[in-house]
């Protein structure tokens, strides 16, 4: 099995230029999906660069539309294609991030994958988890959005609390 782990100049020049990134560029937008499997389960990742796991998804370049990324990111992290039209469940300020950032979450339930994904430098492990069991590891954040959606908490302004 090969080994994912970045080494600490790697991880060091990763978070340098992310810090640059984030500093440089006006406001910065990203997607996220909630992808939903008619059994109950959804599908997360585990990145190599920060821990825990996470709903899919990515930043909205310039000149993209937030469907288009959100489908870009579902091909890169789950070989997942979007079938039917996936419904925005919310806009929400990662104040945690920057004081500019934003992050449309999308709820996807008509999908196919293409083939499992395997792990590489970003991606550790991804897969599909029952609702009832999330890794213990899932962010407070992804936890949040996923009892939004399948539950009855309504949606507030910010990525995480």
């Amino acid at each position: 099995m090969q080994d994912t782990r970045l080494k600490p100049r790697e991880r060091l020049i990763r978070y340098a230029l992310h810090r640059y990134w984030r500093l440089s560029r006006g406001m910065t937008l990203g997607v996220r999906a909630v992808v939903l499997a008619e059994d109950d389960r959804v599908f997360l990742v585990r990145h190599t660069y920060t821990p825990g796991w996470h709903l899919p998804g990515g930043g909205v370049e310039p000149g993209e539309t937030l469907r288009d990324a959100l489908a870009k990111e579902l091909r890169e992290e789950g070989n997942i294609e979007i079938e039917g039209e996936p419904v925005l469940h919310g806009v929400f300020f990662n104040r945690h991030a920057s004081n500019r950032d934003h992050v449309a979450v999308y709820v996807v339930r008509d999908f196919r994958q293409t083939a499992p994904r395997g792990a590489d430098r970003e991606l550790a492990e991804t897969g599909f988890f029952a609702l009832s069991d999330l890794p213990d590891e899932t962010t407070a954040a992804t936890r949040r959005r996923i009892e939004e959606v399948v539950g009855e908490l309504q949606p507030g302004p910010y990525w995480s609390d």
